[in-house]
């Protein structure tokens, strides 16, 4: 409900349900800081959008509860399985409340939930897709048809008209949403500089919050005039700018998961999550990792980056290339 990159992650859930039952009336509840990658998607017909810690509000669970009663539900699909959203759907009244069983259920959602399934699957996207075999939904074909936003598609296009890049770029983000997820911006410094270098290929460097745009100072200003300050985006925004891309180069964060939604080819960095439960989805993108630094959710987020920096240059700058070759290869057959 409020990680951006899970909310990604979690539109294959949606595309297989609209497959299965063009007709049905489907709702998706979501909190505000990860509402707009979902705006406007073909596939829903209501978003409800809720703000954060809204279940800290007994004024704000009554309205939710209020709201989602008036839809008449006849199921939920408790994708994550954890207590606020097993609560959101309780709430609903569904007779029908799909979530996870036995260890993928999570705090009070197996009480909350009255139907659970047992998970399978590693990757978050093949184990959410999981649940929809009551349904009568087994193996879907992965899609995310993240919408495309025609302001913000002319906005990224002025501004890359600005910045000069009239043609090929890769997208190249240092942030995390963990400290422990971290890659120095000395080193994607260092990889925009062989890309343009070695392909010709210039880098657009995103950012969100001072400390972001710190590093995205660092790697344009190491980068051999190959780098380019990409200006401030909002979701919508960095979607379009990413949608045009060659390459995407970045840690495992919500901007990743977005540049593999939109069909972007994308190299993941990993230190303290694991590729195989939430790696940049499909064959044609690589996560690279050569520690994982191991605990329980709270260890991983507060342990420093450690894991991350044995992850070298030449590795990152060796996989682009051969993905670019591969691309390369690929359009001109």
């Amino acid at each position: 409900m409020s990680a951006i990159g899970d909310t990604i992650l979690t539109m294959p859930v949606l595309c297989a349900v609209r497959r299965k039952f063009p007709t049905a009336f489907i709702a998706w509840v979501v909190e505000a800081g990860a509402a707009p990658v979902l705006q406007g998607h073909e596939y829903l017909d209501e978003l409800m959008v809720l703000p954060r810690r809204w279940f800290k509000s007994p004024q704000r669970i009554w309205q939710l509860r209020r709201d989602l009663r008036s839809l008449r539900f006849d199921m939920t699909i408790d994708c994550q399985s954890i207590t606020k959203t097993a609560l959101t759907c309780r709430l609903s009244g569904a007779p029908l409340r799909i979530g996870a069983a036995e260890k993928h259920g999570k705090e009070l959602s197996p009480w909350m939930n009255n139907l659970r399934v047992p998970l399978l699957a590693t990757h978050l996207v093949d184990r959410t897709l999981e649940m929809l075999a009551p349904l009568g939904i087994t193996s879907p074909e992965v899609e995310f048809r993240l919408p495309a936003d025609a302001r913000a598609e002319a906005t990224v296009a002025e501004n890359r008209r600005q910045a000069g890049l009239t043609g090929r770029y890769t997208v190249i983000n240092p942030g995390g949403s963990w400290d422990s997820k971290l890659w120095p911006a000395q080193r994607f410094a260092r990889v925009a500089r062989h890309l343009g270098d070695g392909h010709n290929l210039p880098s657009q460097v995103v950012w969100a919050g001072d400390r972001e745009l710190d590093w995205a100072r660092t790697i344009v200003a190491g980068s051999g005039g190959h780098a380019r300050l990409a200006p401030a985006t909002n979701l919508v925004e960095l979607a379009a700018l990413l949608r045009g891309a060659s390459l995407f180069v970045g840690s495992d964060t919500g901007p990743l998961h977005l540049s593999v939604a939109v069909g972007t080819t994308s190299v993941g960095l990993y230190g303290t999550t694991r590729p195989a439960d939430c790696g940049p989805y499909g064959p044609r993108n690589v996560a690279l990792q050569q520690r994982y630094h191991g605990g329980n959710s709270r260890e991983r987020r507060r342990a420093n980056n450690d894991a991350m920096r044995e992850i070298t240059v030449d590795q990152v700058c060796l996989t682009c290339d051969r993905l670019l070759h591969r691309d390369a290869t690929e359009r001109a057959a």
